[in-house]
């Protein structure tokens, strides 16, 4: 996103993110320009608060001041914010015959960069840092040599912004590395800049760096004379804040403000005042605040303003929700662990698990061109620890033994991700257990062993959302073990039972009557609903308890966000990259993906990550460490992915291009060959013991196949694979400008640059519809029909279309409003969510 900064002036940016379910969550920034005086400043705050008011009360407000920028203010306008010296006025950007400003700029940040200008002086630059010399003909980038290769790839970001929207896409870049001068001309070039060479004095410690170790929290209250009160007690808790006061927050490195509930907007603006006044006087800089509210009012106020802008927020859909992404028609290995050894569980018996017992799964599906493999260890809720640790080993040895770079997944029962039972498609789980530690820990403890018995006493809880994603749970067989939400299946020994809650549906009956088939179709059952329970049955559960008779509904699930994650000299650290886009996934590094009820640990294949397992044991640090204190579980599925195999059901989070995740060498060697418009041979680096891609080598003709009781296929041996390489002759940019964009800066005037890389080859009816992404203007050369035409359910549709690009063929202002956004903001979303707000429209 694009924007001018002037730095005399004053902004405020509201940032609304549009969740999956639940309310719209807003955040306020007010950036201030460091020339800005203190009416424009006031004004700014005052402004933010007003907005805040009009949205319910409900957003959190960040005070931004030029150079010392939020990373989350910064990832809105990627690659960066560079401000414009002045104040803006309407003749801004014109041109006046001056010549062109030499400039140096440092750059800093590995995922969002804060751009910072800085004297054209040798003084200026360091080891540490990178910067970019901007020159007439000529953009320099000199790296410190203590920079990272992280830092270096996003100030080259930096640098084709530069030469696309200062020099018109037309000059030259060169990269300059620190210590280096032998061979180049752009060294010497670029040192005769500074007068010539001379050596960059060390780095001394900075002294800021050490203070900022030392923590500090003081809490005051702010009077209604706007004075600050310090808060007595030794520790912090929620019951110190009353709803009709304002608090601050001072944690030394940035400064919170608190608004209780019932406080008025008056009380609000002296509370920021005394806070921008200690902070101006103590040449401080971070500011956050928010405000408490009613979430009922918010909820309500919020869904107005986005249904009067085309969002139907109550009625978005979360079909996606139950889709697996990927071919649940594949093929199923299942292997039980039994002391130090895997036994292989036969085909007709694969779909049945003991909560005792811990297994492996091996399940192959087709994928684009090749086979893809995915490993689970479910790890029973009663099985021994023992077990549990040997089920992670084994997966992650035969995973290894085959070089076929599968996604490997720790799940714990009660714990399964929705794509584990969708693989199975039907699953029935039983208690007790069969493997020998398992048998050995209940004789040694005397207890008594509660393995399935078709003679014994049984209750099962059915759930699932179809014929192919069904599961029967056994229960404790007791009467509170019963929930209105589902059905179950009681078996005494000498009758069988049917019980249909009163809130089950009707997908829940005829799943219920399936799963009968499927445990033993010679079974009569007695169908009983509740509150028509004969004393027997009853009886067969010790008697009539309370259970659970309110409807269970879905909790809202947030919006995955994604994190870095280092761990050096013991110490941990997690940090978030906010609006995240698949060029964050630089290749030296190890992130995380929380999608709350999973998460996804991603390995670059430059990161110093030794092995799979080394990763799961860091998604389990992770759930410890709960980094946004929602109360992660730590039996919270832990999925483990490589970079160049990236399975659709992560790719899903990203507007993804396939092409840029199987690049050659490390992130700035990539964005460096991207910048240069240099073609590069494809694949993904092979350094570590996975590979880049496999396929079988077991000819289809010698394999043996079964049918498995779920109609799917199986096969016996545990394939090889051998590495396969693919080569593209696509370029990629890492910014292309829009028209809007090239009069951003004022300085040269921009015409387009015939060398600039093109973008990959798209069909034609793809094409018409990117053109029209947003500044381009090129709806009058493409396809143009009436969003009643669009439409799914249109009484007159659209026939030479492409029926899953259906709104790129609105006009520009149709589009805004239907979608409250312009076509380039839109499809910078991840795809769920352009399909998301496309169903609400009916385009989808």
């Amino acid at each position: 996103m694009l924007v001018q900064f002037y730095s005399g002036n004053a902004y405020v940016v509201l940032s609304t993110v549009l969740q999956r379910g639940g309310p719209p969550q807003h955040d306020i920034h007010y950036w201030l320009g460091k020339d800005a005086d203190e009416v424009e400043s006031t004004l700014a705050s005052d402004k933010a608060l007003e907005l805040d008011s009009a949205l319910g009360s409900c957003t959190v407000q960040y005070r931004e001041v030029q150079g010392q920028e939020t990373e989350k203010f910064l990832s809105y306008f990627k690659p960066c914010v560079i401000p414009i010296e002045g104040v803006f006025s309407s003749e801004s950007g014109q041109l006046n015959g001056e010549s062109y400003k030499i400039s140096l700029l440092t750059c800093k940040g590995e995922h969002v960069v804060s751009v910072k200008e800085v004297p054209f002086s040798r003084s200026s630059l360091n080891h540490n840092d990178v910067f970019i010399l901007d020159t007439a003909s000529k953009v320099f980038l000199f790296s410190g040599c203590n920079s990272s290769t992280q830092e270096r790839a996003k100030a080259l970001e930096v640098v084709q912004y530069i030469k696309e929207n200062k020099h018109g896409g037309t000059c030259e870049v060169a990269t300059v590395e620190d210590g280096k001068l032998v061979g180049d001309p752009d060294v010497g070039e670029f040192w005769s800049f500074f007068g010539g060479y001379a050596p960059i004095p060390k780095d001394l410690p900075s002294c800021a760096e050490k203070q900022s170790d030392s923590p500090f929290l003081q809490l005051f209250w702010i009077t209604a004379q706007a004075k600050l009160c310090p808060c007595e007690g030794s520790s912090l808790n929620k019951e110190m804040l009353e709803t009709n006061k304002c608090y601050m927050l001072d944690c030394g490195a940035e400064i919170f403000v608190w608004m209780g509930r019932n406080t008025s907007i008056t009380e609000r603006k002296k509370s920021i005042s005394v806070t921008e006044d200690l902070l101006r006087n103590q040449g401080r800089i971070g500011l956050k605040w928010w405000s408490q509210s009613c979430m009922k009012k918010v909820v309500e106020k919020v869904a107005a303003i986005f249904k009067h802008q085309g969002y139907d927020v109550k009625e978005l859909p979360d079909d996606e929700d139950c889709q697996p992404y990927i071919n649940c028609r594949g093929k199923l290995k299942v292997w039980r662990i039994n002391g130090e050894h895997l036994t292989l569980i036969p085909d007709p018996e694969q779909t049945k698990l003991f909560s005792g017992d811990c297994y492996i799964v091996q399940y192959t599906y087709p994928g684009s061109g090749r086979d893809e493999h995915l490993f689970y260890a479910w790890l029973g809720r009663d099985s021994v620890p023992d077990d549990r640790v040997d089920a992670i080993s084994h997966m992650n040895a035969i995973a290894d033994s085959g070089k076929k770079d599968p996604v490997l997944v720790q799940v714990i029962q009660d714990k399964e991700p929705l794509l584990f039972f969708s693989i199975f498609q039907t699953v029935i789980i039983f208690k007790g257990g069969l493997s020998k530690r398992y048998k050995n820990l209940i004789a040694e403890k005397g207890i008594l062993d509660e393995t399935y018995d078709e003679q014994k006493t049984a209750l099962f809880r059915v759930q699932g959302i179809s014929p192919e994603n069904m599961q029967a749970i056994q229960v404790n067989q007791v009467s509170n073990s019963l929930n209105s939400s589902y059905c179950y299946i009681l078996q005494t020994g000498t009758s069988i039972f049917t019980w249909i809650g009163n809130l089950s549906s009707t997908v829940d009956h005829a799943l219920l009557d399936r799963m009968l088939e499927l445990i033993n179709p010679t079974w009569q059952p007695i169908s009983v609903r509740e509150g028509s329970e004969p004393d027997i049955f009853w009886n067969a559960l010790g008697g009539k308890t309370e259970y659970p008779r309110q409807k269970e509904l879905k909790q809202h699930v947030e919006d995955p966000r994604l994190f870095t994650l280092t761990c050096a000299d013991g110490n941990f650290k997690v940090k978030e990259i906010y609006n995240f886009a698949q060029d964050d996934l630089t290749t030296e590094d190890v992130l995380i993906l929380n999608c709350h009820e999973e998460i996804h640990v991603w390995i670059g294949s430059h990161s110093n990550i030794k092995s799979k397992q080394q990763a799961i044991l860091l998604g389990m640090k992770f759930l410890q460490t709960d980094p946004l204190v929602e109360g992660l579980s730590s039996e919270t599925p832990i999925y483990v992915i490589t970079e160049g195999r990236e399975p659709p059901f992560f790719t899903r989070f990203f507007e993804w291009d396939s092409s840029k995740a199987n690049m050659h060498g490390n992130s700035f060697e990539r964005k460096l060959a991207i910048l240069k418009g240099k073609k590069q041979n494809l694949e993904v680096h092979t350094g570590k013991s996975w590979k880049g891609s496999s396929k079988e080598s077991t000819p289809d003709g010698l394999r043996s196949k079964s049918v498995s009781s779920n109609g799917r296929s199986s096969s016996s041996p545990v394939t090889s694979a051998s590495v396969t390489h693919f080569n593209s002759s696509t370029n990629f940019q890492i910014y292309t400008p829009t028209p809007t964009a090239r009069k951003l800066f004022p300085g040269s005037p921009f015409h387009d640059s015939a060398g600039s890389p093109k973008a990959g080859a798209e069909s034609p009816s793809q094409t018409a519809v990117l053109d029209q992404v947003d500044g381009n203007d090129a709806s009058e050369n493409s396809v143009i029909y009436p969003y009643e035409r669009l439409k799914v359910n249109s009484s007159d549709p659209a026939t030479d279309i492409d029926v899953t690009k259906r709104e790129g063929y609105l006009c520009d202002e149709e589009f805004r409003e239907k979608f409250g956004m312009r076509k380039k903001t839109f499809y910078g979303l991840p795809k769920w969510r352009q399909d998301k707000l496309k169903k609400s429209l009916h385009l989808f």
